[in-house]
Formats: structure tokens, sequence, C-alpha cells
């Protein structure tokens, strides 16, 4: 599977890129008891490193709030994944448990400060673009009732006529990963001042968790 991301986008944004790998061959389940003793010992580490009060100061997080005001989103309001994911450790609030692959990927974005993005191979096309929206586009987010309809010039990623993400915050409905799924698209989600590197351990931590946890086999990580 090809992952591009347009020319106006890398006009725009230069220093923008995603890390981007498959995984096949996968059993999804509930509650794995690896995932809680990774997310414990995570978890563990974090309280012990870092601050509450001084999350925001991280530049991880800095780069994502400052990319977020850039494209209109109050990062205040929607936070940046990773961050949200490492406050709610930090108040001690429980940690949102969907299913195997999901939780053990969102540790992984707790390990690095990267948001990770996942859908489910079966509902794409060939290719998928991080482009800008079109006036009108209609996208229908992970829980949303309704679908939203889009400005010119939001941040999307879309694979053939469908959008399966608001970039790099919210993934789609329709693609999402269900115990169903057996094969799979990672995104590692990077703004400017974001390195290729921290881009890279995010695909590659994700997918260590996500084969202990679900089984499978993976493509290498590629960046564009």
């Amino acid at each position: 599977m090809d992952v591009i991301i347009s020319e106006d986008v890398r006009s725009e944004f230069p220093e923008l890129h995603l890390a981007h790998i498959e995984l096949r061959g996968l059993k999804i389940g509930t509650s794995s008891d690896q995932n809680s003793r990774s997310l414990e010992e995570i978890s563990n580490r974090l309280r012990k490193s870092l601050d509450i009060d001084r999350v925001k100061e991280r530049f991880d997080f800095r780069a994502y709030r400052d990319f977020f005001w850039q494209i209109g989103v109050d990062p205040t309001k929607i936070r940046p994944a990773a961050e949200a994911l490492v406050r709610r450790i930090l108040r001690g609030s429980a940690f949102p448990r969907i299913n195997d692959f999901v939780d053990a990927y969102n540790i992984a974005s707790i390990e690095t400060g990267v948001p990770i993005g996942a859908f489910d191979l079966d509902v794409l096309e060939e290719t998928a673009m991080l482009r800008f929206s079109q006036l009108g586009e209609k996208f229908l987010g992970i829980g949303m009732s309704d679908p939203r309809i889009l400005d010119e010039k939001q941040l999307v990623i879309s694979s053939g006529d469908d959008l399966v993400a608001i970039y790099p915050y919210r993934d789609a409905e329709a693609s999402k990963i269900t115990l169903d799924t057996r094969d799979a698209l990672i995104i590692s989600c990077g703004v400017p001042g974001i390195a290729r590197e921290q881009l890279l351990e995010g695909a590659e931590r994700s997918r260590d968790h996500i084969i202990i946890v679900c089984g499978g086999y993976s493509s290498r990580i590629k960046i564009v």
C-alpha cells in the first residue's frame, strides 16, 4: 500500500513527514495481560519523570500543539493524542481500553510521544493520501452520530473517494480497527519539528506491541 502526501500539503508543510507500516494476519482480542503489564510499566516511568503541570513544555507535545493552532484546532480543547493519554496517566484517570490492537498502539504513542493512526486495510484502496479537504466533503469519525461537513483546506487522509481521518487527531468510523480486522495500516503522524527518527520509533514500537498481543507479521516501515 502506498501512503503519499499531496504536492500542495508538501509545499505548505515541507517539514511534515509520516511513517507507515502494514500489519497482516492479525488476531485481535481484548484485555490482554501483556498490554496491562506494559501499560503499568510505562505509567510508572512517566509518573517518576514527568509532572502534569509541565506536560505542555515537552518539546514534542509543544510541536503538536503549535501545529494544531496553525491548522485552526484549539489544542486546549482537542489535545494531541499522545499528550492526552499521558495526561490521563498522570491524573490517575482510567486508561481507555478498546481492543488489544488499539491498546497496543496507544501504549506506543505514550512511549514515543507520537500520535498513531490505524486503519483496516480491507476498507482502503491501494493508496492513502494526506491532502487538503474540499468544501462540502463529509467525514464521519469514530463515535460520531452524524457526519461533519468540512471546509476547504482542512488536513485529511483519503483513500479512494473516502475520508479515513482528519489529520492528525481523528480516524473514521468505517475504517476503524475492530475484532474482525485481519490486516491493518499504521501511520505514525508527524508535524513540523518532529524528526523522522521519532516517527520511525512510533511505528516500530506500535508494531512490536501489536505483534506481541495480536500476532501477525509486518511490512518494512516507510517514511514519506
